[in-house]
């Protein structure tokens, strides 16, 4: 099957209760957000300042990120710089070569994802553990997380009770989450204590400080980062934040976004390695430069990476994250990822109705449905879309243009599909899968309204 949003999406769907469970369960979390939103007067204040915070930053980028290398040197961190994914790779695999390390821990990166690291690792024969649950699930089912967030939010319980009791050797059928979860945590424990190396994502990068901050609900950086004798921190340069006084606006926007909590957990601060400890920190490009300089795209790298987009996204929610081929899925994936391969992401901006809910929710103002327009222009132009699509929008264009053609187009449809439903109940009309074509009504609303308006008029 090729691999397109439409061609996955179609394969996810085809279980209905599944898809059902999936849409309810994400639109759950989207009520959270808005009750935990609610709860605050000062939400949307909060929310300029956070966008606000990041155009500056964006804007004054290299200053921030030379003095957020100069303290973080000054701190006893080792800091890297990585211009894509192959060189990030790299650079943590001489680091492991250099210690002559077995054992690692990874707490959740998207950038880790982004890059590929745990593949490059396995081709060399290095094992990587992931410890977040999501993610460590994932793994055993050798798959990719489906959502940045909520890694296995497209697993039920009883999948993972058969996950884990072929490769934990749980009791066979015991869905129970509190038992499934005692043996996550007995079986990641053992791997905390005899990790040589962590690595961990950024989610803030203070630039006065020198220090990031790693957010978790599980407390799984945390241990392998206070464990481990090497620690690797990766992030991409978007993450950087001018003052630690700022951490108090983005904190707030974060959990509130992503889960509907006030605060992660976890919020855990890095400035320096503890003794006999030793710290790195890998600051990645991979495209994002190029992006920057994209006018109609650059504020797409003020993205905090909270997913309150997927989980509001009515195509996100019924497709699932996998639909998307790429690391980072859902709306802001869409913007994001026709920049690192446009011809191999052609099709993920057309996958969305540009309903606008995505930039509603976004916590810091990013304008998501715009930014999926402005690359379906852009994709057009380049000619990486299917031709069907290009001459069915030439064709769009004609009837649209030509009242009286369009007039005559929808009368001679609603004639077809009341006459010869056959014409449109067929497999070659897409809108047809997985759906019922709706009853025609007997004229347009154009020519009811003709009928009806004036005498309506009070």
């Amino acid at each position: 099957m090729k691999t397109t949003h439409a061609a996955l999406a179609e394969k996810f769907i085809a279980d209905e209760p599944r898809t059902n469970w999936h849409d309810e369960t994400l639109w759950f979390v989207r009520e959270k957000r808005d009750k935990a939103a609610h709860g605050l007067p000062e939400w949307e204040q909060l929310r300029e300042w956070g966008s606000q915070i990041k155009n500056h930053t964006l804007s004054n980028l290299s200053n921030y990120l030379k003095e957020f290398e100069e303290k973080a040197v000054a701190n006893g961190i080792k800091v890297h710089w990585a211009a894509d994914g192959d060189e990030h790779n790299k650079i943590i695999h001489d680091i492991i070569r250099k210690h002559n390390i077995q054992k690692i821990v990874k707490s959740k990166s998207m950038l880790t994802e982004e890059c590929h690291l745990n593949e490059y690792l396995q081709e060399h024969g290095i094992e990587v553990v992931d410890t977040d649950l999501g993610e460590r699930i994932v793994q055993f089912r050798k798959e990719p997380p489906s959502h940045i967030v909520l890694p296995a939010i497209h697993l039920k319980k009883e999948d993972v009770s058969a996950t884990f009791h072929e490769h934990l050797g749980t009791e066979k059928g015991n869905n129970d989450p509190q038992y499934l979860t005692e043996a996550a945590r007995q079986h990641l424990r053992d791997k905390f204590v005899q990790s040589q190396l962590a690595i961990t994502g950024v989610n803030f990068a203070v630039a006065e400080t020198g220090g990031f901050v790693v957010c978790t609900n599980e407390g799984n950086a945390d241990m392998g980062a206070h464990t481990a004798p090497v620690h690797i921190a990766c992030m991409g340069f978007e993450k950087i934040i001018p003052k630690a006084e700022h951490l108090s606006v983005f904190l707030r926007l974060l959990a509130r976004s992503a889960t509907g909590q006030p605060i992660t957990t976890y919020s855990s601060h890095f400035h320096k390695p503890r003794p006999n400890q030793e710290m790195h920190i890998v600051i990645v490009d991979n495209g994002r430069s190029r992006q920057l300089g994209r006018e109609d795209f650059r504020n797409s790298l003020k993205c905090i990476r909270c997913a309150a987009c997927f989980n509001t996204c009515p195509v996100y929610r019924r497709s699932g994250g996998h639909s998307y081929h790429t690391a980072v899925a859902g709306p802001i994936g869409s913007i994001l990822n026709p920049n690192l391969d446009m011809k191999a992401n052609a099709d993920l901006p057309f996958a969305s109705t540009l309903c606008g809910s995505c930039t509603n929710v976004c916590p810091v103002k990013i304008n998501i449905h715009e930014q999926l327009w402005k690359w379906r222009q852009i994709i057009v132009a380049e000619g990486y879309v299917a031709a069907s699509k290009k001459m069915g929008m030439m064709g769009m264009d004609f009837l649209l243009s030509r009242p009286t053609v369009y007039r005559f187009a929808g009368k001679m449809g609603r004639w077809l599909m009341r006459i010869l439903p056959f014409v449109t109940n067929n497999k070659l009309n897409v809108w047809y899968k997985q759906r019922e074509m709706p009853e025609p009504p007997k004229e347009s609303f154009r020519d009811w309204y003709l009928k009806n308006g004036k005498t309506n008029k009070k």
